[in-house]
């Protein structure tokens, strides 16, 4: 099973994903190709596909991401890479998630992570 992005870079939009999730771009693809990957398991790719067309609605389909390290170390991690906020779901009580944007706006979330709902017994 493979999970597509459509988007106008595919290559650059790849880039960004490879370090977001500190895996490697295929060796074969390039800055032209209309197809690229990110090896996400034996068989299967996080693919960026080339289209013509704008992204111009919310997605019906996104990745939701629990980090090593904190929620919020990993939303400032992921603004400094070009992300930006989308919906901060963040609660008081320190709960709650960040919806973000990749650099073509594609909608995902950063979950807390299995030590911060461990340590509040989620």
């Amino acid at each position: 099973m493979n999970i597509s992005v459509d988007c106008a870079d595919p290559y650059r939009l790849a880039q960004f994903w490879s370090q977001v999730l500190d895996l490697p771009v295929g060796a074969e693809d390039t800055p032209e190709s209309d197809e690229v990957g990110i090896g996400v398991a034996e068989g299967q790719e996080l693919l960026f596909l080339r289209v013509p067309e704008a992204k111009t609605v919310k997605n019906r389909l996104h990745l939701c991401l629990s980090p090593l390290s904190t929620r919020d170390a990993e939303v400032e991690r992921l603004l400094a890479l070009g992300a930006t906020v989308v919906d901060d779901r963040r609660q008081p009580d320190g709960k709650g998630w960040v919806v973000m944007g990749d650099l073509e706006n594609n909608e995902f979330c950063v979950l807390r992570s299995a030590a911060e709902r461990a340590a509040t017994g989620d």
